[in-house]
């Protein structure tokens, strides 16, 4: 069974950000070819690290034109869900392995007005997702190992999306597919073409010498490249 490929989205994620300026970083990205902005909360206990909390995702939404994509790195989420809300999340992502009672949660978040997210680790199978794929509105696959910024990207994370793609569908379950971690131009295109949606960049957004604003373009046009060839390719494919 296959789907209409959908337009990828793109989250530039906060966590490699300037986090001195904030509010300036957050407003050049108000007209940028960002679709979300991404938001890493870390607790230092399901992560070995600390990152975000309720008062920074607070001013960060006093000037953000993108739905707020938020990513909780925690143990017991469901204890958080409405302050985030409160907070401005549009999305709210909670991890399989912190979620004993997983099916509870979503359900919460998907109450409190949000869209709910689940998302897995790189040691995580996505046939766990099975019994709970069509209550989710984003699947997100970790492509690195939760916690820090500026690691390398996983390769077996494309084997994976192609899979939990495949269990999406199955399920007919119209959830996003969203990568977090090592995201570039080299592996954007296969990432897409294996089925996921939505792309978290970090480094290479922030870290890029043309700045955030032009690369994100640049990656925005480098997949309109990429899906216009593959539907040349395809429409020459059927006229032989």
């Amino acid at each position: 069974m296959n789907a209409p490929r959908r337009a990828p989205l793109l989250a530039p994620s906060f966590l490699a950000a300037d986090l001195a300026n904030l509010q300036a970083e957050t407003e050049r990205l108000a007209t940028s070819a960002a679709d979300w902005l991404h938001f890493d909360v870390m607790d230092g206990r399901f992560v070995p690290n600390i990152s975000f909390g309720l008062p920074v995702l607070q001013a960060v939404a006093k000037y953000a034109k993108q739905p707020l994509d938020v990513h909780l790195m925690i143990e017991e989420p469901q204890h958080y869900l409405s302050a985030f809300r409160d907070a401005g999340a549009a999305n709210i992502t909670v991890h399989y392995e912190a979620c004993p009672h997983l099916h509870r949660v979503v359900q919460q978040i998907k109450q409190l007005g949000c869209r709910a997210g689940v998302a897995l680790n790189p040691h995580t199978p996505v046939a766990l997702l099975e019994d709970i794929a069509a209550d989710l509105d984003v699947v997100l696959v970790m492509s690195v190992n939760p916690g820090f910024g500026g690691q390398a990207f996983i390769p077996n994370t494309l084997k994976k999306v192609a899979m939990l793609k495949e269990l999406l569908l199955d399920a007919g379950s119209d959830a996003l597919i969203e990568i977090d971690g090592g995201v570039s131009l080299a592996n954007a295109g296969p990432l897409v073409e294996a089925g996921a949606d939505v792309l978290v960049a970090g480094n290479f957004v922030f870290s890029a010498p043309a700045g955030p604003v032009a690369t994100l373009a640049a990656l925005r046009d480098h997949l309109q490249a990429l899906d216009a060839s593959a539907a040349e390719g395809f429409d020459g494919s059927r006229k032989q």
